[in-house]
């Protein structure tokens, strides 16, 4: 006979401590391989022009293929589609590392780009998908939103730490190492850990087909509830670029382009403390109005850098920005699950995912060519319009999350 009054289970009880450490160590290839593509590009064809077109190529193949793996994921279950593109991702950055200085053509170097960014393992996305699952099937009751929103942030500030942590692997083993070192130690973490996270016991036959329900027409996926979330987290993606390519520009002027990684950390830090702290947030301050306030402060923040003259006026800059951050991107993934179709989850998670990187390798690209071809301080203006993006999907979220009359 079981007892009522008995403690239920927790989400760590559910998944064990080490599918958090697994999970965190397996997303870092994903926030490496488009600056360490750019990095190594740059440094062994002599072209920043070439960097930003490889680092391009990455997020094209993301953004081709991406929403398919989750797609995949949805359908046959996580675990046997993780285990071929960790593989064949690992292969792959391994594979630019060696092409990139043979004497095959800039054609060649970019399809390999291309190939890193369509076998990217999603590892955030399906763990955002993984969890969300778990609190909706074993966790019951009022707790079940609270643990939601922790379960949120705390993905968030995951994400917010290795891309801050990746940019800073790649400057450290590219300076201690060679240029190629940080594909080469994507590549193994890829093998090892994407592998780890695919046979975890957490990972799903088949991905968020609760109760049997079958999954939503492919349709819902483009409802404007939803593509507004998209439109806002590829805005953020495009922000990320746009800022480390900026801000690596302004420390090149200085003669120290290698402590751009660290500057970079300062608006990481307080992002995942803040995205942390949306747990806390009380339930009257209502997501939509969320995403505004911090979209709002990122915004703010932006418009300043392309003023700053000094390190110490850039690093008040991203501390501030940094608290925004954070918080944006929680709200963002949390309209994402609370909107994805019956079914679909995965899928949309990959999308949100997907969105990021394929910003991030844009803005880098976009960014870099401005910095070269006009200068720093036109560069330091793309991060505004960045945020400009997501302050604009912040604003139109706020309507399309009224409740319609009946």
């Amino acid at each position: 006979m079981t007892d009522a009054s008995a403690p239920r289970p927790t989400l760590l009880q559910h998944t064990g401590f080490s599918y958090f450490v697994i999970a965190f160590i397996a997303r870092l290839p994903f926030a490496m391989m488009v600056v360490g593509v750019l990095t190594l590009a740059v440094s062994a064809r002599q072209s920043l022009s070439m960097g930003g077109l490889t680092s391009a190529a990455v997020g094209l193949g993301t953004a081709c293929f991406g929403p398919l793996l989750g797609a995949a994921s949805d359908r046959f279950g996580q675990r046997r589609v993780l285990l071929i593109v960790g593989i064949a991702n690992g292969i792959a950055l391994a594979l630019f590392a060696w092409v990139v200085y043979s004497p095959a053509s800039d054609a060649v170097m970019l399809a390999c780009a291309f190939l890193i960014g369509a076998t990217a393992p999603q590892v955030s996305p399906l763990s955002r998908s993984r969890l969300v699952t778990i609190i909706a099937e074993k966790l019951r009751g009022p707790r079940q939103e609270r643990v939601f929103n922790a379960t949120m942030a705390y993905e968030s500030a995951a994400d917010e730490t290795v891309f801050v942590i990746g940019p800073f692997v790649v400057g450290v083993f590219a300076s201690l190492i060679a240029p190629w070192a940080p594909l080469v130690a994507a590549a193994v973490i890829t093998v090892v850990f994407v592998t780890a996270f695919a046979v975890h016991p957490t990972a799903p036959r088949r991905q968020t087909r609760a109760h049997d329900r079958p999954a939503g027409p492919v349709s819902e996926l483009f409802r404007p509830a939803l593509m507004v979330v998209v439109v806002g987290i590829l805005g953020v993606g495009l922000f990320f670029g746009a800022t480390l390519t900026s801000l690596t520009a302004f420390m090149d002027d200085r003669g120290v382009p290698e402590q751009a990684g660290l500057l970079y950390g300062i608006m990481g830090i307080g992002s995942a403390a803040f995205a942390l702290g949306v747990a806390v947030f009380p339930e009257r301050f209502a997501r939509a109005w969320r995403w505004v306030l911090f979209g709002a402060v990122i915004l703010a923040g932006t418009l300043a850098l392309p003023f700053v003259t000094t390190i110490g006026q850039i690093a008040w800059a991203l501390a501030a920005i940094g608290i925004g951050v954070g918080p944006t991107l929680v709200t963002q993934y949390s309209f994402g699950a609370e909107r994805s179709p019956v079914g679909r989850s995965a899928t949309v998670m990959t999308i949100l995912g997907s969105a990021v990187i394929v910003g991030q390798s844009i803005g880098a690209a976009v960014t870099g060519e401005i910095a070269q071809s006009v200068g720093t301080q036109a560069s330091l203006v793309l991060p505004a319009a960045s945020a400009a993006i997501v302050m604009l999907c912040a604003i139109a979220n706020v309507f399309l999350s009224r409740p319609r009359p009946l």
